[in-house]
């Protein structure tokens, strides 16, 4: 139950950052986007830390795992508020909330055993949370009925290019997910958290602060600190719910992509479509029989 419960919070808190990030990646770049949800998650993350102190028993693997779970994470994160800037919560969303079928394919692969049950319904939310993404608005930018055929074909290499960004994401998201949850059991959370965000700041923040490249606006600062907060909290819950099935949390907490579509509805008039309704059910369904099956 532990491993449903931290994929769903998982879920909520992606889809909170998702939708932060979408805001603020239109108003500065992706990469400075990136760099101050890094450093808000450092400062967030520190205290925790040092309340834990330093583990023991920490090998090369470990360190190997967390260094895989670090750079994915960032590597993910980078590519995917780079989509966003570029095209729709509802096309990026869902094609980067596949990192949850990635995360639980390389489970399995590697030994993981799920019930014929479970695994029917792990697909079940699979299929779910992309159909609960996919909107097209037929009154949107797409389709405006005095564009150009050159505003047209721009139009639609920025959404090919969304896209390719949303699956190198989901690649990244995935391999990060797993790496993640594989030290989970060895490692307190807030060491576990650690990694991603130290790469973050080492790797982008410092470079471009360095660099004179580090942007900031105050019109989206509660934004960065909100994506911040919450892809933290994200980490700690699937975290949690990964100690008890990596598999289970990763495909749950990949719902982050229905809840930002539905988001994106109510907050910045994506349109809702049948099938994204279906996905939603479906979801829905898969929850809660999920849910009995693991009680």
């Amino acid at each position: 139950m532990l491993a449903i419960l931290g994929g769903l919070g998982a879920a909520v808190m992606w889809a909170t950052t998702t939708i932060c990030s979408s805001r603020s990646s239109r108003t500065i770049p992706a990469s400075s986007v990136l760099a101050w949800v890094m450093v808000v998650g450092l400062v967030v993350t520190l205290p925790a830390l040092v309340a834990t102190g330093v583990p023991a028993g920490v090998d090369l693997g470990i360190l190997a795992w967390l260094a895989v779970a670090g750079i994915g994470n960032v590597l993910g994160l980078l590519l995917e508020y780079a989509g966003l800037s570029i095209g729709k919560v509802g096309v990026v969303a869902p094609i980067a909330s596949t990192e949850g079928a990635i995360a639980a394919i390389i489970a399995v692969a590697a030994g993981e055993t799920l019930a014929t049950g479970a695994i029917a319904m792990l697909a079940v939310i699979a299929v779910g949370v992309v159909l609960a993404g996919l909107i097209t608005d037929p009154h949107g930018e797409e389709l405006a009925a005095g564009d150009s055929p050159q505003v047209r074909s721009s139009g639609r290499r920025r959404r090919s290019r969304a896209a390719v960004l949303a699956v190198g994401a989901a690649v990244a998201f995935g391999i990060s997910l797993y790496a993640a949850g594989r030290v989970s059991l060895d490692l307190p959370v807030a060491w576990v958290l650690l990694p991603p965000r130290l790469v973050g700041v080492v790797a982008i923040a410092i470079p471009l602060a360095l660099a004179s490249r580090l942007r900031f606006s105050r019109e989206v600062a509660s934004l960065l600190v909100v994506s911040g907060i919450a892809e933290v909290l994200g980490f700690v819950s699937f975290v949690v719910g990964a100690r008890h099935g990596i598999a289970i949390a990763a495909v749950l907490g990949s719902q982050f992509a229905a809840l930002a579509a539905i988001a994106a509805f109510l907050f910045f008039g994506e349109r809702l479509r049948r099938v994204q309704i279906a996905g939603v059910c479906a979801i829905a369904v898969g929850v809660a029989v999920l849910s009995v099956l693991r009680a």
